[in-house]
């Protein structure tokens, strides 16, 4: 087998037991609101890839632009908000604590495995290489 064919084997493995976790954390208890956590996990990184392509060409004076600063903050707003809900639906005594660490574990297992997917298969587009 060659190299990607196991990197993507592993990253789906480790992206089933991170969603596994979440739904485990939702039906053990007979609480469904953790789930809410997959779904903003799966949508973090979609601000940082729609901006990524607003940054000025290779002659602009700076290496970021506002449009991909921007991107990266709404990313990290929805990436801090993952792992902040279980933890205010805990505290609220909506969920259980159980049910907020295998939340939070299964979402750091889902946002972990997007973001190494994104970065082991990422293509530099070159119009010389």
């Amino acid at each position: 087998m060659s190299a990607g064919l196991k990197t993507v084997i592993l990253l789906s493995f480790v992206l089933a037991v991170g969603f596994l976790l979440i739904i485990l954390s939702c039906a053990l208890w007979a609480n469904w609101l953790p789930l809410l956590v997959a779904l903003t996990f799966v949508l973090a990184p979609l601000p940082n890839a729609l901006f990524a392509h607003c940054g000025g060409d290779e002659f602009s004076s700076y290496e970021n632009s506002g449009a991909v600063d921007l991107g990266r903050f709404i990313t990290a707003t929805i990436v801090i908000t993952g792992f902040a809900f279980p933890i205010v639906l805990t505290h609220s005594e909506v969920i259980r604590p159980a049910a907020c660490a295998m939340s939070i574990l299964g979402g750091g297992l889902v946002y972990g495995t997007i973001l190494a997917y994104s970065a082991a298969f990422r293509q530099d587009d070159s119009e010389f290489d």
